[in-house]
């Protein structure tokens, strides 16, 4: 057998068995005893949770919420100074819809309104958008739309399509022939 094709031939016998050696130790993945936390955390330590854990653990009062960093000062600055441009859908796909269900469970009276003005400063120019924007523009704008923005903007194109169908000549309006009967005295 020749030399180099017997080197390729181990060398990749060889990446085989690496294969199924961590294939192996990831078989352990599965085991109950190796899932089960063996550590204890320790009182007053920052832990990174998903919302529905942090949620149950607050109302338990077993642990407290903090601010998310999709609501930081950062971004409190970036929609104070042009709310449009911002990309809120990296930050958080659902926003407003997250931003309302935390408000209440953490400490931060500020939230809220946070949401109310960042939300009034996008409605308008997302709806202005959605009537004017041609399809290019389209994908670009939703982009860093969250996803009740992008709700909205899809209801607004819609809208706007109804309305200019309307406009061209839909289904127009009939008076009912009642209606042009006049009443009789009653004497």
């Amino acid at each position: 057998m020749d030399p180099l094709l017997q080197e390729s031939v181990l060398e990749k016998a060889g990446s085989i068995v690496r294969k199924v050696g961590s294939f192996l130790k990831m078989s352990s993945y599965y085991d109950i005893d190796d899932i089960l936390v063996e550590e204890q955390v320790e009182p007053g330590s920052k832990v990174e949770l998903p919302y529905w854990l942090a949620h149950e653990l607050h109302l338990r009062k077993v642990a407290k919420m903090k601010v998310p960093a999709c609501f930081n000062q950062r971004t409190k600055l970036e929609l104070g100074a042009d709310g449009a441009s911002v990309d809120l859908r990296s930050r958080c796909l659902y926003f407003y819809e997250f931003g309302c269900k935390i408000a209440p469970l953490v400490g931060d009276r500020d939230v809220g309104s946070f949401l109310l003005s960042a939300f009034r400063t996008r409605y308008q120019k997302i709806l202005a958008k959605a009537h004017n924007a041609s399809f290019t523009a389209y994908s670009k704008l939703l982009s860093y739309l969250t996803k009740e923005e992008t709700n909205l903007y899809e209801a607004a194109q819609s809208s706007m399509a109804a309305y200019k169908k309307w406009r061209i000549g839909g289904p127009r309006f009939e008076r009912a022939s009642v209606l042009g009967r006049k009443r009789k005295e009653a004497n």
